[in-house]
């Protein structure tokens, strides 16, 4: 398992999303992530894969395994998953539930509340606190939203705030 590498798998949700103006809405056209990683001048070695491309809302079961197979099949141990906040923690309950004992994965979900392609986005600020967090925390499941690193079992989007809390 390569320790100086890292995977970001990228399912698609508001991170990624794009105003087309002929459709008046917000929609996939094309990951936001390789201009995001050169204006920010990243220097670790990484290797993308987009498994789907879809708002987390409409994300079936079997993309969700198809994620967790992505997670734990990965050569690197380090990988961030940028998803739709929506129901990221589905997401991340399915990943933890498919890790076997002695994975040594070290899994970091993140996203957006506002796409990175739109001002004001908080995509680029909880992509590299991810970064950073899938780099010193133990084996395991996490959520990196907004500055703070969350067990996957022990975190809550609240949508009238927009931000993710502890339960408990």
């Amino acid at each position: 398992m390569e320790d100086g590498h890292m995977r970001i798998v990228t399912t698609g949700g508001t991170f990624d999303k794009q105003y087309d103006a002929i459709a008046g809405e917000l929609t996939f056209h094309s990951s936001q992530l390789p201009r995001l990683l050169q204006q920010a001048r990243c220097t670790l070695d990484v290797e993308v894969e987009a498994p789907v491309a879809v708002d987390s809302l409409v994300m079936t079961e079997e993309q969700r395994v198809l994620i967790a197979a992505s997670c734990l099949s990965s050569p690197q141990k380090y990988v961030v998953v940028i998803h739709g906040t929506d129901t990221m923690v589905q997401t991340a309950r399915v990943v933890a539930g498919t890790r076997t004992a002695d994975d040594r994965h070290v899994v970091v979900f993140t996203g957006a509340m506002i796409p990175y392609s739109l001002e004001g986005s908080d995509a680029a600020f909880n992509l590299g606190s991810a970064m950073t967090a899938a780099q010193t925390m133990a084996p395991g499941v996490y959520i990196c939203m907004g500055g703070r690193i969350f067990t996957w079992d022990n975190c809550i989007k609240n949508k009238a705030k927009g931000i993710f809390e502890t339960l408990h």
